[in-house]
């Protein structure tokens, strides 16, 4: 039976899921639907919000931009919010990261990445065509998202329009060394252009977990081939992993990194590419054809910019990494009564982010028991999403412990009523 509604939904096949829940408005952690059901966010509606639906600072911020300014050509033309927005971006981010370009998400975020490590390369001169990614990456669904991604069911009708990319084995516990040989033996290869990783945790890949001390030694290895290092932080950043970037826990600066989702709270949709000066200085050139040629139209949003002020603004002000502790923490009391319950395995956790793997005969992103687990879980008022037979929860930092422990409590129950 098909939807009544005219919408083609995301990641959605809509011959098993013909009807969206219909959201009428959202606070705090919670969504309320438009019959008055209450659900609790506990993926942060796809790992974007940070502080909370409608956070009070940034809803003012958006009602005061639209009332200056809506939305301007950002070639030629510039603005405030994004003059602001830029330096704060420079000075709270990595030393060296000097330039940040505007887009519009996670995906074109990468892709402007991909752009500009290829373009420095080709401006210099070098023939450096290359890309390094990790097994089991997801950098989203442009088609340089896609390409530097896992290949599989996300992109398999599209393998005709990918380029090439050179995998390195995941450097899971016990495997680190080989993820480390394989590495030095590519970059010695030559040619190489860019290594791109999702710093210590793959996202839509499982949520798999690595070593700090890994990340360190991967842009040791970089530095020493000359191979720039471009940190995917989309759904790293602000603060997921524990800190406010991921890349600080392994004491590391990128080359190219890119931030998205919680750069606005969530609110609305921003995202820069940040990048050292050199790589700015390699298109820069009386040669017009050595411009860097990407754009969005709607690049550098006024209002989203001023959302994006606004969210830096409440880091500055309120105790944001207190409060990701304090869930990390919940997370660590709710994932204690699995960690010996031979249902399940891996049970992981890094900063806000906890992860569990069901462990049933089916693996992987289409494990049929991923929509049995998702409908049970919205039946009881939750909005958790598996990755197949992975059960993650992130949920937004003003979550507190009784919301936590409903989610826990409700995992048990779930799991305890299958077949």
């Amino acid at each position: 039976m098909k939807s009544n509604s005219p919408i083609w939904h995301p990641f959605t096949q809509h011959a098993v899921q013909p009807d969206a829940t219909l959201i009428a408005s959202g606070e705090g952690a919670w969504l309320t639907t438009a019959d008055g059901r209450r659900i609790f966010d506990a993926i942060s509606s796809w790992w974007v919000v940070t502080h909370g639906h409608r956070h009070h600072h940034i809803m003012q911020a958006i009602k005061d931009q639209a009332d200056r300014l809506d939305q301007v050509i950002f070639a030629g033309f510039t603005h405030e919010p994004a003059e602001k927005l830029a330096r704060r971006l420079v000075a709270m981010t990595p030393p060296q990261l000097e330039y940040v370009f505007f887009s519009d998400s996670g995906s074109t975020a990468v892709e402007v990445a991909l752009k500009m490590a290829l373009g420095f390369w080709r401006h210099r001169g070098e023939k450096r065509t290359g890309i390094l990614a990790l097994e089991g990456a997801y950098h989203g669904d442009t088609i340089g998202g896609m390409s530097v991604g896992e290949r599989g069911v996300f992109n398999a009708p599209y393998d005709p329009l990918l380029f090439d990319v050179e995998r390195l084995p995941f450097p899971s516990a016990g495997r680190e060394e080989t993820t480390l040989r394989a590495l030095g033996a590519a970059c010695r290869r030559g040619g190489v252009a860019a290594l791109i990783v999702e710093p210590l945790i793959l996202g839509a890949g499982g949520m798999l977990i690595y070593a700090p001390e890994v990340l360190t030694e991967v842009k040791r290895v970089c530095e020493t081939h000359g191979v720039l290092f471009i940190a995917d932080e989309v759904m790293t950043g602000w603060g997921r992993t524990g800190t406010l970037f991921a890349c600080e826990q392994a004491r590391v600066t990128p080359d190219i990194a890119c931030y998205s989702k919680g750069l606005t709270g969530g609110s609305l949709p921003l995202a820069v590419t940040l990048c050292r000066a050199d790589i700015f200085d390699a298109h820069y050139s009386t040669d017009r054809s050595r411009t860097f040629f990407h754009s969005s139209s709607y690049t550098a949003n006024p209002i989203a910019c001023a959302a994006a002020l606004a969210n830096l603004e409440i880091w500055d002000k309120e105790p944001v990494l207190e409060r990701v502790a304090a869930i990390a923490r919940l997370h660590s009391l709710g994932l204690d009564r699995f960690r010996d319950d031979r249902r399940f395995t891996n049970v992981r956790q890094i900063g806000s982010i906890a992860a569990l793997d069901l462990a049933s005969g089916e693996t992987g992103y289409l494990a049929g028991v991923g929509p049995r687990l998702y409908q049970g879980f919205l039946s009881r008022n939750l909005l958790v999403r598996p990755l197949g037979n992975t059960i993650y929860i992130m949920p937004p930092y003003c979550s507190e412990a009784n919301e936590l422990g409903m989610v826990y409590q409700a995992i048990a129950d779930v799991i305890g009523e299958m077949p």
